[in-house]
């Protein structure tokens, strides 16, 4: 079990050391959670990997648009790192292929 410093997003490091910049850094295995994942009004000098705020992911999770969490216990509820990054690396993929189209279309 975790003690009140640590916690599953860094599987047992301190919650200090985890931000946008180790988000590349964490294993695929490991877990985030929502206030390491979204920025937020409280920190807002503090980088995030996703740019928007809690309640519109929890909104995407609940579209079905974003990865549903793990709850690793009755009060902590965790997203997978490699999920959080197949998300991304999909969303940017469909951006990128939507403003080649809409680029293509702008030159006809």
């Amino acid at each position: 079990m975790l003690t009140a410093r640590q916690h599953a997003a860094t599987a047992g490091q301190p919650t200090s050391n985890v931000s946008a910049a180790n988000f590349d850094t964490l294993p695929d295995s490991a877990f985030i959670r929502e206030s390491q994942l979204v920025q937020s009004p409280k920190r807002p000098d503090t980088p995030a990997p996703l740019p928007f705020s809690a309640p519109t992911l929890w909104r995407k999770v609940k579209a079905g648009t974003f990865p549903q969490p793990v709850k690793l216990s009755e009060r902590v509820t965790a997203w997978n790192v490699g999920a959080v990054r197949a998300w991304i690396a999909s969303h940017c993929a469909t951006q990128q292929t939507g403003t080649q189209a809409k680029s293509r279309e702008g030159a006809q």
